[in-house]
């Protein structure tokens, strides 16, 4: 036995010698590191050679590595782990229009967030918006209720606003309402409800009612910013990402997020070597009815195996089609109301675009609410395999929360995967109240899915109906509990935390085979890492969802740090324009 040890310290020696050959650029020593590496779960310190993690240990081990040009940075014992990967994010068309939104995400009571209100909209200048688009619900706040039309009324004013409440409704004050011209004789759009009172006029509640079109199409129709300003909130977004411990986002596309016209301010940023995520992202069909053509004309467009994020510093790629593939396949998750059904010609629509997909290797995702929706999207998949076989392409559902075991079974077959969101934190009471508590005890079934060897990653879905606060879903992962504190997991439904952030980290990149360079603090892999405000492990469960980072790296180099880390940080922009709510309050809300 004694022998052994030596020979695995000696072992041990000769790797840290080989890794010392290459300088460290940076040090980062008396910390409490979580590797997620089973071979070496816990670690004091760790060295990084530019992009690359070199070497992990404990700090005799490490500090002795230093060269005259690495830079050392002390952790103060705080926790370390993998910087976060949010495998559902829309953060490319979240970032054009972050710096005109008021998150009440995190806030406490409805009382702060109508004061909220009421200051922006006082700053707001004529021509433009306040408007709070997603992120929160009426279980978060201490009076568990709604706002009311005449409290949002009298917070705005004149200054027209729109408050978007999960894909279920939206509010518009009496200004919005004339700003959009909207009276008496407008129509209902297709798949929506403009409600309206006794006498036939808009009260200013906008009725998702089957599906989400009258919100985000509204949502389109109000002011955006200049390019300029597009950019630098997009430069913000992402640091509040990184604020966060994020520094991985699979973009889900999304609706009114057009290729490649809606790309460029984050194109331009790749170029310039500032985007502060790794950004592989999807492209979403917008037509209804030309879903074919799309697709066909971005095949032309895109050599997805050749691409310059490929060789870039920061990953920005097209990876594949999706959410939506199809219009017709839309079965959107609004818990107040019943299950949409899919029209006919759905199988016949999907099956075209997925055919043109697979037989140019292009990997997919697929939005799929209900179990009877992924019934039928997997008729179509399997169709397609026997003409067109997957072999390994990369492919995945988004969301699943009904899925059953027979359907979870068939998707292990094809090798496909699942992403997960925390839609429920937001949802869960709305889906008891629909379904009852006995259908809400796994949904989604996440430990049945791990058992049963899918590969599963997690993300939030961020921004317009769950919040894009990673911790949110780690707290909700690990409780069962949604924000407004309903425990109605089952227990073995819950995860451990460690395996809620394994699903965080290396489940993201395993759905699209990342996970040989990622995910894992361990040498050779990518040195990407957040140093957080709370030890994730040990403290209080509710304490999760307020976890933030006080120093993020990505690609070896600090994009985030503030208190004890601020100085070694970069300095971070003022929100453009000057009365952007981001200067006022931030983000995520944490009162």
């Amino acid at each position: 036995m004694k022998k052994t040890m030596l020979l695995f310290a000696a072992g041990i020696g000769m790797m840290l010698s080989v890794q010392a050959q290459q300088n460290p650029t940076l040090i980062i020593h008396h910390a409490n590191i979580i590797t997620l590496d089973d071979a070496k779960p816990q670690a004091q310190a760790i060295a990084i050679a530019n992009d690359k993690i070199i070497a992990v240990g404990n700090d005799a081990e490490i500090l002795p590595l230093k060269a005259t040009n690495t830079k050392v940075v002390n952790a103060n014992g705080r926790t370390i782990i993998p910087g976060l990967y949010d495998s559902h994010l829309h953060v490319i068309r979240a970032g054009r229009f972050y710096n005109t939104e008021l998150r009440w995400d995190g806030v406490k009571s409805l009382k702060r967030a109508l004061q909220m209100l009421k200051e922006q909209a006082a700053r707001t200048p004529k021509g433009q918006w306040v408007r709070v688009v997603g992120g929160w619900n009426e279980y978060q706040f201490d009076e568990k209720r709604l706002p009311t039309l005449e409290e949002i009324n009298e917070a705005t004013g004149n200054t027209p606003a729109f408050i978007l409440y999960l894909y279920a409704h939206a509010y518009l004050n009496k200004a919005g309402i004339a700003a959009l011209h909207i009276d008496e004789n407008t129509p209902n759009p297709t798949g929506g409800l403009i409600q309206k009172n006794a006498d036939g006029q808009p009260t200013g509640l906008l009725i998702a009612e089957p599906n989400a079109y009258i919100l985000y199409s509204t949502l389109a129709r109000l002011p955006e910013l200049t390019p300029a300003e597009k950019g630098n909130s997009t430069l913000g977004f992402m640091t509040e990402m990184n604020r966060l411990g994020v520094t991985s986002v699979m973009d889900a596309g999304g609706g009114f997020q057009n290729f490649p016209d809606d790309y460029g301010i984050t194109d331009s940023l790749f170029k310039l070597g500032q985007l502060t995520v790794r950004l592989p992202y999807y492209l979403f069909a917008q037509k209804g009815g030309s879903e074919l053509q799309d697709y066909q004309k971005w095949i032309s467009m895109v050599d997805i195996e050749h691409q310059h994020g490929e060789e870039a510093e920061t990953e920005y790629f097209v990876e594949g089609g999706g959410e939506n593939l199809v219009a017709t396949g839309g079965d959107f998750e609004n818990f107040n109301k019943p299950r949409p059904d899919l029209a006919p010609v759905m199988e016949q629509q999907l099956k075209e675009v997925l055919t043109v997909l697979v037989k140019n290797r292009w990997p997919f995702r697929l939005h799929a609410t209900y179990n009877e929706s992924i019934t039928r999207f997997l008729n179509v998949i399997e169709a397609v395999n026997k003409e067109y076989p997957l072999n390994g392409l990369s492919w995945f559902f988004d969301h699943a929360e009904t899925v059953s075991e027979e359907n979870l079974q068939r998707i292990k077959a094809l090798n496909g995967g699942i992403s997960i969101q925390h839609r429920m934190a937001f949802q869960g009471e709305n889906f008891v109240a629909r379904y009852g508590k006995q259908a809400a005890r796994n949904t989604p079934p996440i430990r049945q899915m791990l058992d049963m060897g899918i590969k599963v990653g997690a993300g939030t879905d961020g921004t317009r109906v769950a919040s894009y606060n990673p911790w949110v879903a780690l707290y909700w992962l690990s409780t069962g509990k949604t924000i407004g504190g309903h425990d109605y997991t089952a227990n073995e439904n819950k995860l451990d935390r460690l395996t809620a952030l394994k699903l965080y980290t290396q489940g993201s990149a395993g759905l699209i085979n990342q996970q040989g360079d990622r995910g894992t603090l361990k040498a050779g892999y990518l040195a990407d890492l957040a140093v957080l405000s709370d030890d994730y492990l040990k403290t209080d469960a509710a304490k999760i969802r307020d976890i933030h980072a006080l120093l993020t790296i990505l690609d070896g180099k600090i994009v985030y740090g503030e208190g004890e880390f601020k100085a070694v940080a970069p300095v971070q922009p003022k929100a453009m324009p000057a009365w952007s709510p981001v200067n006022f309050y931030g983000g995520y809300q944490y009162k």
